[in-house]
């Protein structure tokens, strides 16, 4: 077994939880990183868990640095670390607030790259497998990226980025035998949605044309580990999201 960690952001709770236990299970070796540490009693065997502010690019070099040290190297990334504050571009009280359109592209966008950038470094000096591969980098971007509703004009912009940015990594990084992918999904179930009354639930998963439900953490995770196991996944960005395109509101 590969002795190097998978970094995972956002591990604390949500689709980044989901996506640790799956690896967990699958034997792979987890470095858990959110804003506040994993209890070591929700942490699976061979995972480990760091304190991490993803949009701050000095914490994201110094926790990555450790990381790598403690593991021995770093082989994979998984960016699940995200918000999505809702406000519209003009709402009742005026035009929408510039700092948080700027709090929420400095975590989903900023924290998706320092993250790309300080792990893709490490990657490179991997001794490469017998297909020449030293890594893989997931990140998640969102249906929102292409048909945004009407309050999500910051968290659209920023998935939109974290898209279009899979493409011109994924190239650069060939040439070290680094894959990046991209996975935009849906409506999933966590603790945002579990949170909404039963009535509205159920009227958001009657939207997803099949399965008619709001989805499972699990199936996202399952995808980043086919994404990891897929040598022939690179520079895409898969939408998981039961064929659900969003209205406008």
């Amino acid at each position: 077994m590969d002795t190097k960690a998978i970094v995972i952001s956002g591990a604390a709770s949500g689709l980044g939880k989901s996506v640790m236990e799956y690896l967990a299970v699958h034997e792979c070796r987890v470095a858990a990183m959110d804003l506040e540490p994993v209890a070591k009693d929700h942490l699976p065997k061979g995972c480990a868990s760091y304190r991490c502010d993803v949009s701050d690019a000095a914490a994201v070099k110094s926790a990555v640095a450790q990381i790598a040290k403690d593991f021995d190297g770093i082989s994979g990334l998984v960016c699940c670390a995200g918000i999505a504050p809702g406000a519209k571009l003009v709402g009742k009280d005026g035009p929408h607030d510039a700092d948080l359109f700027a709090k929420v592209l400095s975590v989903n966008v900023l924290g998706t790259f320092h993250l790309m950038a300080e792990c893709g470094a490490l990657m490179q000096s991997n001794a490469p497998d017998e297909d020449g591969q030293r890594g893989v980098i997931v990140t998640t971007a969102s249906v929102a990226a292409f048909e945004g509703q009407i309050g999500q004009v910051a968290y659209a912009a920023s998935k939109g980025a974290v898209a279009a940015m899979t493409l011109p990594a994924a190239r650069e990084l060939a040439r070290s035998g680094i894959r990046v992918a991209s996975i935009a999904p849906g409506v999933f179930d966590t603790p945002m949605m579990q949170g909404m009354p039963e009535e509205v639930r159920a009227s958001i998963a009657a939207t997803v044309p099949f399965p008619p439900k709001i989805c499972d953490p699990k199936d996202f995770a399952s995808l980043v580990h086919h994404i990891f196991t897929n040598k022939t996944l690179n520079g895409e960005v898969i939408r998981l999201d039961g064929a659900l395109r969003m209205a406008a509101k």
